[in-house]
């Protein structure tokens, strides 16, 4: 079994992060999701993420907000893709978030999406891209995601476009 798993730091996350969890099902993707954080919960993220790798993860997902060291803790428990979801919240309203999961020391990455619901959304997609190396089925389906988009756009530029 392969899958992707969503880490969040607390359960304030999970509003935001059922968005990630929306993207994969809507993709067939299998996922787990938990809660556990990096500073209340350390034992169960160490415990989990060694777990999840032997059951077939394949990338750890992983949101959480203010200090946001979960994403750091997993790149650092696994050689997986860690993919961080900074939070909004606190005193700077997820900038600290931010640039405390993309200030990753070098050789210890963890690759970075928006603030917030569009980087849950992200996180999704990007964790299904590093998928679709090797699996082609799924591979297709972005790809026909993508088109979707573009006459998507072209179709909502039309109902409004002037041109001379």
């Amino acid at each position: 079994m392969r899958f992707i798993s969503i880490i969040m730091g607390s359960k304030s996350d999970y509003e935001v992060m059922k968005e990630c969890a929306n993207v994969l099902e809507k993709f067939g993707v299998q996922y787990e999701m938990i809660i556990s954080s990096a500073h209340r919960s350390p034992h169960r993220t160490k415990t989990y993420v060694v777990d999840a790798e032997k059951k077939g993860a394949k990338v750890f997902i992983c949101a959480a907000g203010m200090a946001a060291h979960l994403a750091g803790v997993v790149a650092s428990l696994t050689t997986k893709p860690v993919v961080g979801v900074p939070m909004k919240g606190g005193f700077m309203d997820g900038m600290d978030a931010l640039l405390s999961t993309v200030q990753m020391p070098a050789g210890m990455p963890v690759a970075t999406v928006a603030v917030g619901k569009a980087g849950a959304v992200n996180a999704a997609y990007l964790a299904m891209q590093i998928l679709a190396i090797d699996d082609d089925e799924l591979k297709v389906k972005l790809e026909e995601d993508r088109i979707a988009k573009a006459k998507k756009v072209e179709a909502d530029s039309s109902e409004i476009e002037v041109l001379l």
